[in-house]
This record gives structure tokens, sequence and C-alpha cells, in this order.
């Protein structure tokens, strides 16, 4: 079974006192004691989100590890990626992520890790980057679209109500149709697929929503999708 579970932001490094969906992602591995990969291509490898994944993790049943691309690289990095049950990728400049992934061929082994059914998941860059398109922050001062991996078809728009003129840019980019119809999230909303089709939507947060955006006839439509609260059930 194939699946990502892609955030519009949350977790670990935005919501450090609510663990909701990183436990919930967890729980979607077979393993009782899962290996959780942080990759944080996409801050550069920054020290210090390393070590807050690993501060967080620590307090859960799992084998928490990372994958550096810009020191200390594993010298196989393919056998390291298959043999992990969980890859949980961080925000950051999506662009760099994926030039970086490509030169690496690290893209490559992700794709054969998820049809092996090894969860993809992350949030901001972690979420955008497993779209066809997304809208991203890569460059300073503009939103803008982002060809990314493909592995889930349409556009992915994270930080939906959390930052100023993300709802805005996106509907800007589909009418002006530079790019397709796609999914947006709240920050505290994640979208769980499995193979190529939205199994849930959960959320951290009570109030956060996701959304399906379309354009049509020139007018951007948004189709407002509930999530479950997490909040409410045992994980």
């Amino acid at each position: 079974m194939k699946q990502i579970i892609a955030m519009g932001g949350g977790g670990f490094s935005m919501e450090p006192e609510n663990p909701l969906l990183d436990q919930y992602l967890l729980k979607q591995s077979k393993s009782n004691q899962p290996k959780v990969c942080f990759i944080s291509t996409a801050s550069g490898d920054s020290e210090g989100y390393i070590q807050r994944f690993y501060q967080s993790f620590k307090d859960h049943h799992c084998l928490p590890s990372h994958l550096p691309l810009f020191k200390n690289t594993p010298k196989d990095i393919e056998d390291f990626v298959m043999d992990k049950d969980i890859f949980y990728v961080g925000g950051g400049n999506t662009r760099n992520l994926l030039v970086l992934w490509k030169e690496w061929g690290l893209d490559q082994y992700l794709r054969r890790a998820w049809e092996n059914g090894i969860i993809l998941a992350g949030l901001s860059a972690g979420s955008i980057c497993w779209f066809e398109e997304g809208v991203t922050d890569s460059i300073p001062g503009e939103l803008t679209r982002l060809e990314c991996l493909g592995l889930l078809k349409g556009s992915n728009c994270p930080h939906y109500d959390g930052e100023v003129n993300r709802r805005e840019s996106y509907h800007q980019l589909l009418r002006d149709n530079r790019i397709n119809n796609g999914i947006a999230m709240d920050d505290g909303v994640a979208v769980h697929y499995k193979e190529d089709q939205i199994f849930k939507v959960i959320s951290s947060r009570p109030n956060a929503k996701a959304y399906q955006v379309t354009i049509e006839n020139y007018q951007v439509k948004e189709v407002e999708i509930r999530p479950t609260f997490l909040g409410n059930i045992e994980l």
C-alpha cells in the first residue's frame, strides 16, 4: 500500500506542545517501533531543526534517524532509504530540496520506497514536494508555482490560513492558468493518501480545514473538507 501524509503545517516543528499529527503518522506504520527518518534538506540540514526532531521523537515509541545531504551523507543512500518505515520531510526551500534530491538520486529512491510501502510524509516543503505542483515561497518576496515530483496529482498549497497572501496567491495562479486544480491545507491539517486517493483528512487543531480548490469559468471554487480532529479520538 502506497501512503503519503501531507501536512499543511504543524507537527513537532510548528506545534511542539501538540504531538497529535506526529502520533498519527507513527500509528500508520505496521511496525510497533517504526524507523522514522527526518529529511531536512529544505532547511539546509539545519542543526537546530534536526535536534528538535530528535528531542521530540525520543518521547515516541520509534527509532529516529536523519538523512543529511550537506555533510556525513550515507555512502549507500538507496540501502539507507529502503531500511526505513517512515520518511518525515521538513520545511524550508522546496526548490533547493528538489534540486539536491535529483542530484543525489534521492527522488528516485523515495519513489521506490513509496512503491514498496514505506510511508512518505512532511509539512510545507515536505508536503508540496510529493505533488505535481505546489505554491512555494522558494523565491524571496513572492509565491510562485513549482513543478514537483508528481507522486500525487494536482497542486498543493500549504499554510492556507497561516501565511498572508497564500490563499489569494493560489487563487491568482489558478485564474492565470499557471497552476492546476488541487488541495489547500490550513496549518494543523494533514491529508492522508493511500495509493493516489484521499483516505482521510485529519487535524491537530479543532477549527482547521482543508479545501479542494478548482477553477471554472475563471471563477475559483473552494469545497471545504472538514477534518477529523485528532483530539477527539484515541490514537
